[in-house]
């Protein structure tokens, strides 16, 4: 499968800018989980949406698809063009593990659970895995609307890979962000900072979870 024509078709350059302005109030909701003067890996990073906005010490993006990382990734970030089910990183040498909307497009669950061990393994004892993924749950419809969207989960299947790797759960957010940027609700970048501020609306519109795992030894 071709993602970079995918994303091509899918996504217009006016879209990308008004998805790089609404990461930056995203980013500065998900730093509190994270360690911010460490070292974050940015897992599937895409067009590094979330690795360019967030505060860190290093940064890193990861992902199949090197032409994006190579137009998108700022100075400051490393990009890494392989498999998130293969990290290449030493063990224990990470503080934080970003994955957003990536579990979806692995070809199958075993590369899902390898994914997992192998976070498992770079993260620092007391490190994170942060996840936001499209809960099937809550967006059933529409899921497979998206032409490359192979497996799907819910809140309750991620948490229980989770914690078979070794994770401890620390958050879990059910209902978050809706399902996709490609939808008519607004999406300046005030609205989603106000957005954030009001849990009641995830209930409403939420069709993404966010997980915060934790590894323990």
């Amino acid at each position: 499968m071709n993602e970079t024509a995918i994303y091509s078709h899918r996504f217009t350059e006016q879209e990308l800018d008004m998805q790089r302005a609404f990461w930056a109030p995203i980013c500065r909701f998900i730093e509190p989980y994270m360690s911010i003067s460490g070292a974050t890996l940015d897992l599937g990073a895409g067009f590094c949406h979330f690795i360019n906005n967030v505060k860190s010490g290093s940064k890193f993006a990861l992902d199949v698809n090197g032409v994006n990382l190579a137009r998108y990734a700022r100075p400051e970030v490393k990009p890494l063009v392989c498999s998130g089910a293969q990290i290449p990183f030493s063990s224990e040498s990470l503080d934080t593990v970003f994955a957003s909307n990536v579990y979806e497009h692995f070809h199958n669950q075993d590369d899902v659970a390898s994914s997992f061990k192998e976070v498992w393994r770079v993260l620092r004892s007391g490190g994170r895995l942060l996840i936001l993924q499209p809960n099937f749950a809550y967006c059933f419809k529409e899921y497979f609307d998206f032409f490359d969207h192979r497996l799907a989960f819910t809140h309750r299947a991620m948490i229980e890979g989770l914690e078979i790797s070794g994770f401890r759960i620390i958050k879990v957010i059910p209902r978050f962000l809706p399902f996709t940027s490609k939808s008519s609700l607004p999406k300046a970048a005030w609205l989603v900072s106000l957005y954030l501020q009001f849990p009641l609306a995830w209930r409403l519109l939420g069709g993404q979870m966010f997980i915060v795992a934790e590894k323990v030894q």
